[in-house]
């Protein structure tokens, strides 16, 4: 997945499958994690966020599905 970099102290960059409704994040400590069954809408509003990690906890951490990629 192609991910878009972001300017976060806690994201490094972010990539969405709209057919597939996956999020992948990748932390700045190097770590990708994908998140399963997120709506197109919180894709665009983490990337428009002012603050990508705030967004991220806010509206992403505990609410999908996830995985870390290795």
């Amino acid at each position: 997945m192609r991910r878009q970099a972001v300017d976060s102290s806690a994201l490094r960059s972010a990539g969405y499958d709209a057919a597939l409704l996956v999020l992948e994040l990748e932390f700045t400590s190097g770590h990708v994690y994908v998140y399963e069954a997120v709506p197109g809408r919180v894709h665009r509003e983490l990337m428009a966020a002012e603050s990508h990690g705030r967004y991220f906890v806010r509206e992403v951490r505990g609410r999908y599905a996830y995985r870390r990629l290795t």
